[in-house]
C-alpha cells in the first residue's frame, strides 16, 4: 500500500469519535429479527478477520499494519447498511437519537475513500453467504454436523 493510499485512509480518523454511537446502531440492527442473517454474518466475518492473527497486511508494519482491519470493518459496515431497508435504518437512528445527516456524511466519506471496485466485491459477500447457507440446508450437512457434535459430547 503506497503512502498516498495510507494518507487517504487517515481520512477515516474523523469517524473514530462516533464509533461508540455507530456500535450501538449496529447492535440494535443485529438484534432486530428483520435483518437478514446474511447481513449479520457479514459483520461476524469482519469481526473474525479483525481478531484473526492472519492479516493481509501484517500488524507489525508501522502505519499500515492496522489499516487492513479498518478497511475490512468499514466495508462490512457499509455493505451491512446498504442492504437494509431505509425505513428500518431510520427507525433505529430515531430510537438512538443519531442524526441521519451525520450518518449520510460519514457514509459519503467512506465511499470516497474506498475504491468502487472494492465496494462492489464487498457488496457480493452477503449473497455468497446466502448461497452457502442454502447449500448447507439442501445438503443436510447441518444435521450431520449436529449429530456428530452430539456424539462427541456424549463420549
Amino acid at each position: 500500500m503506497g503512502v498516498l493510499r495510507t494518507l487517504n485512509l487517515l481520512a477515516f480518523l474523523p469517524l473514530a469519535p462516533r464509533v461508540p454511537t455507530y456500535s450501538k446502531l449496529l447492535m440494535s440492527l443485529v438484534r432486530d429479527e428483520r435483518v437478514p442473517a446474511s447481513r449479520k454474518a457479514l459483520l461476524a466475518v469482519a469481526g473474525a478477520y479483525v481478531l484473526s492473527p492472519i492479516d493481509l497486511v501484517p500488524d507489525w508494519l508501522p502505519l499500515v499494519g492496522g489499516l487492513d482491519d479498518v478497511l475490512v470493518v468499514v466495508l462490512a459496515v457499509e455493505t451491512f447498511l446498504a442492504g437494509l431497508p431505509p425505513r428500518l435504518i431510520e427507525e433505529k437512528l430515531d430510537e438512538l437519537g443519531i442524526p441521519r445527516s451525520e450518518l449520510d456524511e460519514d457514509m459519503r466519506r467512506v465511499r470516497r475513500m474506498v475504491p468502487s471496485s472494492v465496494r462492489a466485491i464487498a457488496a457480493r459477500i452477503p449473497d455468497a453467504i446466502d448461497g452457502v447457507a442454502q447449500f448447507v440446508d439442501r445438503s443436510g450437512i447441518q444435521g450431520r454436523v449436529r449429530r456428530m457434535t452430539q456424539m462427541e459430547g456424549e463420549s
